[in-house]
């Protein structure tokens, strides 16, 4: 007999249907530069992190990308509407592109929903057209609805060079 490599979920856990319109919610929100609202998918101590090596582990072991907490999101999001802001006039347009999401079959140590994605985003400004590309990891809570804990976004290219990156990957 062939033992199964399936591990069942336990009943509370979230389907992967939910997590993945959960996900597909968040990047819709950031396309379309709604990104107030988007910090509200976020926990209070919630963490979007761009680590510069893929095997990271943590934001003390290198320099990171970036590593914005709610309060460091606000204050890139107030940059963004700023009309002083070179870096984005005209404003970036972009499409972000999710795939391979898996939902972990157990809570991690501190009973959040682990989740892994493979993500393209294409940005336009104008004469600059770019592309990103990398692995997602959330760590979702749930309550009433579910919420990010941490998002990490691992680049392909993490450890190369990089211009001013007003929008999130």
């Amino acid at each position: 007999m062939i033992a199964s490599a399936c591990v069942p979920m336990p009943s509370d856990m979230p389907t992967l249907e939910e997590v993945s319109a959960f996900i597909h919610r968040e990047l819709r929100l950031l396309d379309a530069r709604q990104f107030a609202e988007w910090t509200h998918l976020f926990t209070e101590d919630g963490i979007y992190w761009a680590p510069t090596r893929h095997d990271q582990t943590s934001p003390d072991e290198a320099v990171s990308l970036f590593y914005d907490d709610r309060v460091t999101m606000a204050a890139r999001i107030r940059r963004l509407a700023h009309p002083d802001v070179h870096v984005q006039t005209p404003p970036s347009r972009t499409v972000h592109l999710v795939s391979n999401i898996e939902v972990a079959p157990t809570l991690d140590e501190r009973g959040q929903v682990v989740v892994h994605a493979a993500f393209l985003m294409a940005e336009h400004r104008v004469g600059a057209p770019s592309w990103l590309a990398g692995r997602y990891e959330y760590r979702l809570r749930q309550g009433d609805s579910l919420a990010i804990a941490l998002k990490k976004a691992t680049l392909v290219n993490c450890d190369g060079a990089f211009n001013a990156m007003a929008i999130y990957p």
